[in-house]
This record gives structure tokens, sequence and C-alpha cells, in this order.
């Protein structure tokens, strides 16, 4: 599959704002600031299509991407550290379970994890969430490219055996890992 278009659809703030698409959906989560956005813009190959930030805790609603009018990539809030107040932090994370629970579009979450550091508790904490509530995910290694290459296979290979789920690598700067997220994508299109 080749992308040829990209949109922005529209921010929610909450499932009952989101519009019914009917078309398959990819849930984005990760910690604050981990590349969800930036993972966007570089799949699509549109620099600016979904803003990214060096702040953590920009991203505060539920963010919409219709894909080649083929699937939609949902943006949603970051966990963990961000500067806002722990209150606004738990409304955030029952509007993402609320989201994850019942949106039925949903095809797959894609869990984003920091690959230059180890499995966080907050991110080991929503992978076995994702378990415990038998969602399909899997995870992409975010920032390759910012630990030596040969680290690249034994972090991923590390995490797939901590998370017990696939594990594929990315990089913003470079296209061949954006060919087998999309390749994994397709498959999840298939059915």
């Amino acid at each position: 599959m080749k992308i040829t278009k990209a949109k922005f659809i529209t921010s929610a703030t909450s499932l009952q704002d989101c519009p019914e698409l009917n078309l398959p959906e990819f849930a984005l989560i990760g910690r604050s600031n981990v590349g969800k956005s930036s993972f966007i813009n570089s799949i699509v190959n549109i620099r600016a299509l979904a803003k990214t930030s060096n702040t953590p805790g920009k991203t505060k609603l539920i963010n919409l991407f219709n894909i080649n009018d083929k699937f939609v990539f949902a943006d949603l809030p970051g966990y963990g550290f961000a500067k806002v107040s722990t209150k606004t932090q738990n409304i955030w994370q029952k509007s993402l379970d609320n989201y994850l629970l019942k949106r039925k579009s949903i095809v797959s979450l894609i869990q984003f994890i920091d690959s230059r550091h180890p499995v966080q508790q907050n991110d080991l904490q929503m992978t076995n969430w994702i378990k415990f509530n038998k969602l399909p995910f899997f995870v992409i290694a975010a920032k390759v490219d910012q630990i030596p290459r040969s680290q690249i296979q034994p972090v991923c290979k590390n995490l797939e055996k901590n998370l017990e789920t696939e594990v594929l690598p990315f990089s913003k700067f470079n296209n061949y890992y954006n060919k087998l997220i999309i390749e994994k994508l397709q498959t999840y299109l298939i059915n």
C-alpha cells in the first residue's frame, strides 16, 4: 500500500464527540512526547499534518486523521509526565480508557515506547491494561535514530520479550522502517 493522501479530520474531547467514520482505526498510545505525531507525519510524508512539540502533554484531545480513505489514525493524549495537573491527567486517562474500550472501529492499538530508555512503569501498566482487556495491539520502538544502529535489533527483541508482543522499530528519518510498519497495518485492513 502506498499512502497518497492524508487529512486531518477533527479533534475531540471524548468518544462521544468523535464522528463515526466507517473506516478501520488505529489508536496511537504512548507516553507524552514519545513521537506519535512525528510518526503520523513521517508515515504519510506530510511534514506538519499532526502538530508536534518538544513539550510533553501538548496533545490534549483525540485527533483523527483519514489516511487514503482506507483507515484512520487516532492520535491520543499521552500518558505519564506532562506539565498539567493530576486532575487533568486523571480526566485524560478516563477519557482514554473509555475511547479504547468502546470505539468499535478500532482494529488495533499501537503502543509507542521510547527505544532510548528501559521500559517505564507506566508503559508496563498500559501494556498490562491492554492485555487484561484483550485488545489487539503491537508496539513501535520510537526514536531508534537516537540509539546506535547495532542496538536497534537487540532493543526490539528485548521489548518483544518483556511485553510479549511484536515490536517494530521506527525513525522519522528512515523510510525503510515506514515500509515495514505500513505492511503491518495492511495485515489489519485485509481482514
